[in-house]
């Protein structure tokens, strides 16, 4: 099937490899020319494991093309994907201006019937203002009867993950109208998502609507999850109870399940965040209070201060003199994304206090200095206080403390002599929980976890 992608973002680059991997001929476009050229080079513009090789493979086999051409792009998809970004407004709200542009785009270029599908994270009522904009532009164009039909297909893909959750789907939700068009679309969107369903149906069928709201009532679950934990380990800090024995005990009942239940120092990336907001506020357009969501987006702003808070209640707030080292600055392993991470408010807070920081990520560096300079904009000299390293150890040379905030695989068993010799003081302040209390003490550490009661794990 030939297929179009509007968007080389996450969601985009993603579903366009993939859906080449598997046979189709796919047409990836985006307006920002940096992005292609980077791409016809042969390179990849972020970090997902997996991804450039299938890249690579398809674009050898002549699968996958990347243009800037809008028109060549329209013409050459009988799907198009809209996958371009909806970043959080002013308000909280979704702003839709580039999904919006993205259907102008196609209503100007097509001839024929198209499957125009909302693979961007929107809120409930976005297909309404795409097909409005697409009947729109073919009316000004003078072809006001060129059929089509928009369909809801929100994504489920973890960063870092990607490329197997697409491959491997435990579910496809599209959401189409009970319409003659509704159902051409929804007879090509099984036909492309056929090699996903073969050991068993994966694909979830319901109305627009409803698939819109999925999306974002799947990632607020999981948001919720994530700050309820995070409260509990901070009141296990102060009863002397280990928040890992806890998530055991309830992570055992089915009922509740071990996944997303790991204490931390809060959620970061492009989804949660988001997407948490842009609920909250569609629930106030419609005259009602999402209590319980509100509170999740407070306790996980507050939870991004809860390491800071640490070192705070140990120096003092003028950390003139102290250097620290930051291993991890991507708001989670295997990606560079740096959107939202906890990362930035911790170095942002230490270097403000007069501190200097020596940071390390195995793939985040690059986009960390792009970030923290823009954190930084209000007194850019607070840049010369901050420094990265190439190797975990060489972070921790004369650093008065050992901050985690990324549980990438290669800080899980280090050489913790090699750390202790490195540091001036043995003071690990782990914001992941990377660790064990009891072997941290072991190895002679000053240690100190999110919920982690290094008494109760030594009575366990």
């Amino acid at each position: 099937m030939n297929v179009t992608i509007i968007g080389t973002g996450y969601v985009g680059l993603v579903t366009g490899t993939c859906l080449a991997d598997i046979g189709n001929s796919v047409c990836c476009l985006d307006i920002d020319q940096r992005k292609i050229d980077i791409l016809n080079a042969g390179g990849v513009p972020i970090h997902e494991p997996g991804l450039k090789e299938l890249i690579a493979a398809s674009v050898d086999a002549g699968r996958l093309q990347f243009t800037t051409d809008v028109a060549a792009a329209v013409a050459h998809g009988d799907v198009v994907f809209i996958a371009v970004g909806t970043p959080p407004d002013e308000d909280g709200s979704a702003d839709l201006q580039y999904v919006l542009a993205a259907a102008r785009s196609i209503a100007q270029h097509m001839q024929g019937f198209k499957v125009i599908v909302d693979k961007s994270t929107v809120p409930v009522g976005t297909a309404d203002k795409v097909r409005a904009a697409v009947h729109e532009t073919l009316a000004a164009r003078g072809t006001p009867d060129l059929p089509f039909s928009v369909v809801s297909n929100p994504e489920f893909l973890k960063e870092g993950a990607a490329v197997e959750d697409f491959m491997r789907p435990d579910r496809i939700v599209l959401g189409v109208d009970d319409t003659p068009e509704g159902h051409r679309a929804l007879s090509l969107m099984r036909q492309l998502y056929a090699p996903f369903n073969r050991n068993h149906e994966r694909t979830r069928v319901m109305d627009v609507r409803s698939a819109e709201f999925t999306k974002y009532a799947a990632n607020a679950m999981l948001a919720t999850r994530i700050s309820f934990m995070n409260e509990l380990a901070n009141l296990a800090d102060k009863v002397g109870a280990d928040i890992e024995l806890v998530r055991q005990g309830i992570g055992s009942d089915p009922r509740i399940g071990y996944s997303f239940l790991y204490a931390g120092t809060g959620y970061g990336g492009s989804c949660f965040p988001k997407d948490v907001q842009a609920l909250v506020r569609t629930a106030r357009e419609y005259g009602q209070q999402l209590r319980v969501l509100e509170a999740v987006e407070a306790v996980n702003e507050e939870q991004k201060f809860v390491v800071v808070n640490k070192v705070f209640a140990r120096y003092g707030r003028d950390l003139r003199g102290k250097r620290f080292a930051v291993w991890g600055l991507a708001f989670k392993p295997n990606t560079d994304d740096m959107r939202e991470a906890p990362s930035r408010v911790l170095i942002s807070a230490l270097v403000r206090a007069g501190a200097e920081v020596c940071a390390h990520d195995p793939v985040a560096v690059d986009e960390a200095r792009r970030v923290l300079a823009l954190d930084c904009a209000d007194a850019p000299e607070l840049l010369q206080r901050i420094h990265f390293a190439e190797r975990p150890l060489d972070a921790l040379s004369g650093a008065d403390a050992l901050v985690v905030m990324t549980e990438w695989k290669l800080y899980r068993s280090p050489n913790f002599a090699a750390m202790k010799a490195a540091l001036k003081s043995p003071v690990v302040f782990d914001g992941r929980n990377v660790w064990e209390p009891d072997l941290m003490a072991a190895q002679g550490f000053d240690y100190s976890g999110i919920g982690r009661n290094s008494r109760a794990a030594a009575a366990h």
